[in-house]
């Protein structure tokens, strides 16, 4: 995907008396400027934008662009699943450009808008399994393959394990939350057969398919009761992918007075939930800033263009973002190992296996 410089402008706030379901729409008009008629918009899933993960990541695009080009925005909360059609419908009637609807879960809505209207254009970001979305000339799905990231973070838990235990669990059994187990899981594998060792994977199972979910991406209490399942089974090392609920695990992380330690998805926890960096051996960070604020530039530029964009390790889309306060404590060979992965998934010298990897963008 194309790169564009970025600028920066002053934008005001103003929020709109316009009652949706979920929350109420916001937007913020730029004063000046030759592109102050283009509003970016966005919707996100129950998460919300203070998720300190996908959804705040994604808004940040969005942020990031409006700054840069002097655009305007309009924004909803979605609070529930039933939100999403009422809070897409909302953004259409705010006379969009683009909507950006966050997460698997606004699929639907997405295309059914971008259907009915199809003078906006219209972004996804983690749509799924690409080989089924609907062909629509007007909707640009945002994926990443977090099994190639998600791989080295299994192989890091292995060899920081003490116990021998590493766990993971999910929000809910779907594609883009399964594709980071999955990756997980056989980077643990690759470490065992690379070292002769017998780490064991608790919360996900690769082969069949079954493992351990919150049942739901809010509730950080249950996150932390799930988190705390694999800690009394043996785990020191947690791998949540279940948004605002895998807080619960860093807040388990945290309580074990440095016993267990985990890895963050989707964006920096070192940036994105600084309170928890102390218990963080890195994250496996997904770039939907640079890929949002990118679909927004191009559309403003008229160069929008509905192929699929797939993050990799190669295109930087998706990897492993710093080791922060483990960066001493993480041995330099387990460093140059991890690097020497990277370059062999990238190069094709190692083949993931997971089902729920997107195909590369044509």
């Amino acid at each position: 995907m194309k790169m564009y410089l970025r600028g920066v402008a002053v934008a005001g706030v103003l929020t709109l008396a316009v009652a949706a379901c979920g929350s109420k729409p916001t937007t913020s008009d730029n004063a000046g400027g030759a592109k102050k008629d283009f509003k970016a918009c966005m919707v996100s899933d129950s998460g919300g934008f203070d998720d300190k993960s996908f959804n705040q990541t994604s808004y940040k695009g969005m942020q990031d662009a409006v700054k840069a080009l002097n655009i305007n925005e309009a924004k909803v909360e979605s609070k529930s699943d039933n939100d999403y059609p009422t809070n897409m419908t909302a953004m259409v009637s705010q006379k969009c450009n683009i909507i950006v609807g966050v997460g698997f879960k606004l699929n639907d809505s997405t295309y059914k808008a971008a259907a009915a209207n199809s003078g906006i254009k219209f972004a996804l970001v983690d749509p799924g399994d690409l080989a089924t979305l609907p062909k629509a000339a007007n909707v640009k799905p945002l994926a990443f393959n977090t099994a190639q990231s998600s791989y080295l973070a299994g192989y890091l838990a292995a060899g920081m394990s003490k116990s021998g235990k590493v766990g993971t669990f999910g929000g809910v059994q779907i594609p883009t939350v399964t594709i980071f187990m999955d990756g997980f899981a056989e980077g643990v594998k690759h470490y065992n057969e690379a070292k002769g060792k017998n780490v064991q994977v608790l919360g996900w199972d690769a082969s069949t398919q079954k493992g351990l979910f919150a049942g739901g991406f809010e509730d950080k209490a249950k996150g932390q009761t799930t988190a705390q399942n694999l800690v009394t089974q043996g785990a020191d090392i947690l791998f949540p992918v279940a948004g605002p609920a895998g807080l619960g695990a860093l807040q388990a992380a945290k309580a074990s007075s440095g016993k267990v330690n985990a890895i963050w998805v989707d964006t920096d926890g070192c940036v994105s939930a600084a309170e928890y960096c102390s218990v963080l051996l890195s994250s496996v960070f997904k770039g939907m800033d640079v890929a949002v604020q990118d679909v927004i530039t191009a559309t403003v530029d008229n160069k929008f263009d509905p192929t699929a964009y797939v993050g990799t390790l190669q295109n930087n889309g998706t990897g492993l973002s710093p080791y922060h306060e483990f960066d001493s404590k993480i041995p330099a060979d387990l460093k140059s190992e991890i690097e020497q992965l990277k370059k062999d998934i990238v190069d094709g010298k190692i083949t993931i296996a997971s089902k729920a990897q997107p195909k590369s963008a044509s």
